[in-house]
């Protein structure tokens, strides 16, 4: 079982490696890219499924679907203990996609912070990593979840609309796996 897992973590590794040494044109520099690479070091081990749950990321059973357009999130697993965090080598969410063999495929990442004044039209607060201001403030997606702030970050699958865009055109949710509509 090593053996076979030993290439999976060298590619990953040699993928973090690459893409943080030859940045493209217009990416982050300086601090920016530094935290970066921090989550490209942090996140590589996530990559097996088992690490992340573990780790205390609790999965999701349903794929979160772009409702109002193409693209998705993948099956969120969260680890709430790491809500607030702005630490980039802590994202309190990963995102995965089904890698059509029956597992999981890391694409991407959340930071999650509240709003210190649970108000929608203030955003005084609103915080800030990779150089990039999150997103929001929002009403929590689930009853209990306070108003936050989000920031998603698209690491280990590229997104045509941007690293730190919220859908991802390219992930699907495969027929049957999303969320059924509340009862209206």
């Amino acid at each position: 079982m090593v053996r076979r897992l030993a290439p999976v973590l060298t590619t990953a590794a040699s993928l973090a490696l690459a893409l943080v040494a030859a940045p493209a044109a217009g990416a982050d520099t300086g601090e920016a890219a530094a935290a970066r690479a921090l989550t490209y070091e942090a996140t590589a081990r996530y990559h097996l499924h088992a690490n992340a749950v573990e780790a205390g990321y609790v999965p999701d059973e349903y794929c979160v679907a772009n409702r109002a357009g193409p693209g998705a999130l993948g099956y969120p697993h969260f680890n709430h203990a790491l809500d607030n965090s702005l630490d980039p080598a802590k994202p309190a969410a990963l995102f995965y996609e089904d890698d059509g063999h029956g597992g999981k495929r890391l694409v991407g990442v959340q930071w999650l912070v509240y709003d210190r004044d649970q108000d929608t039209a203030t955003d005084d607060d609103r915080p800030t990593l990779f150089d990039t201001p999150f997103q929001g403030p929002q009403r929590g997606n689930f009853p209990g979840q306070p108003v936050h702030y989000a920031l998603h970050l698209w690491l280990w699958k590229e997104n045509p609309l941007g690293v730190f865009e919220t859908y991802n055109p390219t992930v699907t949710c495969l027929p049957g796996t999303t969320r059924p509509k509340p009862p209206t």
